[in-house]
């Protein structure tokens, strides 16, 4: 068989291209369309990934539902899955912001760094008070950070609610039910660290839980348990136990004016981290977040705004400092 000459190639391929043409066009634009439709706005919409921490997954979704009206072309959208999530979605590239309810370690600023070739940089959006939870029914009304060590460490003496002096309703077997969170949390580290002390670690037999809410909703249907969680999450159907630094000394209740006098003992940023110096869009969110309207947000959802005061700042962010 004789080959087809170039001409002849030419005009049988022509149509095909022509159809190839029309065909990435029509997909391109039912894209389009598809985006500006799914948009109230009928615009596209930029897309920033907002990924981690469990503390702050609500105040983040409030923050995103908000800036919707402030900035339509805009979609925030936010996922949880715990601190260590959104640090490792920063790392490989797909978050533009990631929540941490505590400061990025050296380990993971060098993997950020190695990946991208810059730093994260560190954004403090507001604070949390680490509350300690007990059922309603518990008669205990404070509680000490030693004691809480003593609960919660591997190496504490405390085992019972009668170690406390305490007989809780509803409990016959006086047994302490200890609530935690997973080890990919945040807020597991910064109990850890804060409490526990450096290098220490939890006693055998918690109930370690993937979410914030979880440790409330456990807590508040048994009335062995106690637990931890941000004051922000806290219910009806359980108290937060004022803590005192040190025996003898006055407990203060976890809430808003204690947590910005530095008077409530556990009490700690919240920062949201970006690879490098925040740029356009993901900026302009972030100090959006930051400014008054971001912040009555803050304060709406049951967190501590941004304190001003340098001096009550470095009150708030010192935390608990144990040897």
């Amino acid at each position: 068989m004789r080959k087809k000459s170039a001409s002849v190639r030419r005009r049988l391929t022509a149509p095909l291209l022509t159809v190839s043409i029309a065909l990435t066009w029509l997909i391109a634009c039912g894209r389009h369309l598809e985006s500006e439709l799914n948009h109230p706005n009928g615009r596209a919409a930029l897309v920033i990934q907002n990924i981690g921490s469990d503390t702050m997954v609500n105040l983040a979704q409030a923050w995103a539902e908000e800036y919707a009206t402030v900035e339509p072309a805009v979609s925030v959208e936010v996922s949880g899955g715990g601190t260590g999530t959104g640090v490792a979605a920063l790392i490989n590239g797909t978050a533009d912001i990631a929540n941490c309810s505590r400061q990025m370690e050296p380990g993971e600023i060098s993997k950020v760094s190695a990946a991208d070739g810059q730093k994260p940089k560190e954004n403090i959006v507001g604070y949390d008070a680490l509350a300690i939870f007990a059922h309603k029914g518990n008669p205990l009304e404070e509680i000490t950070i030693e004691r809480l060590a003593a609960i919660y460490s591997e190496k504490g003496q405390v085992r019972s609610w009668a170690d406390l002096g305490v007989r809780v309703p509803g409990c016959e077997s006086g047994e302490m039910i200890l609530v935690s969170r997973q080890s990919n949390s945040g807020t597991y580290h910064y109990f850890r660290e804060a409490i526990l002390g450096k290098g220490v670690d939890f006693k055998l037999g918690t109930l370690d839980l993937h979410g914030s809410k979880d440790v409330v909703e456990l807590v508040s249907r048994t009335p062995c348990a106690i637990g931890y969680s941000g004051m922000g999450y806290t219910t009806p159907k359980v108290k937060m136990l004022r803590v005192a630094r040190k025996p003898g000394e006055n407990a203060f209740a976890p809430n808003v004016e204690n947590t910005q006098t530095g008077k409530y003992p556990i009490a700690r940023p919240l920062y949201m981290y970006t690879r490098g110096e925040p740029k356009d869009a993901v900026k302009k969110y972030l100090n959006w977040v930051q400014s008054e309207a971001g912040q009555a947000i803050v304060r709406s959802t049951g967190y501590v705004p941004i304190v001003k005061d340098a001096g009550l700042r470095a009150a708030v962010e010192q935390g608990v400092k144990r040897p």
